[in-house]
């Protein structure tokens, strides 16, 4: 007679790596902050996504000086107002990088 087997086809649930394990935490003390970070990581791409599109028109020479200096100084503006919220909420810039599993990291690390 053959030895019985019990054979459990269900995966074993595995742990995420540490590393992306990095969900938002929805517990009452934090909601504001877990709002400012989402709030703040689609500004920050936005944001770069802009300031990349202004150095390619910088780049080809599609812009006057003046519009030149106007996209410069904003892009600089916006950047002291992201840095200042942050510093606001205790964030890094890092943590607005959202790791999108096997996609990778949202924003681009520097």
């Amino acid at each position: 007679m053959a030895p019985e087997t019990s054979f459990d086809a269900r995966p074993e649930p595995r742990e995420p790596h540490a590393s992306r394990r990095r969900r938002l935490d929805l517990e009452p003390d934090t909601v504001e902050r877990d709002l400012v970070k989402l709030v703040l990581t689609v500004v920050e791409l936005l944001r770069q996504l802009m300031e990349r599109q202004a150095v390619r028109r910088f780049d080809e020479g599609d812009l006057t000086e003046e519009q030149e200096e106007r996209v410069g100084l904003t892009l600089m503006l916006l950047e002291d107002r992201m840095a200042e919220l942050r510093n606001r909420y205790g964030l890094r810039p890092e943590d607005l990088n959202l790791d999108l599993g096997p996609l990778g990291p949202l924003l681009p690390r520097d």
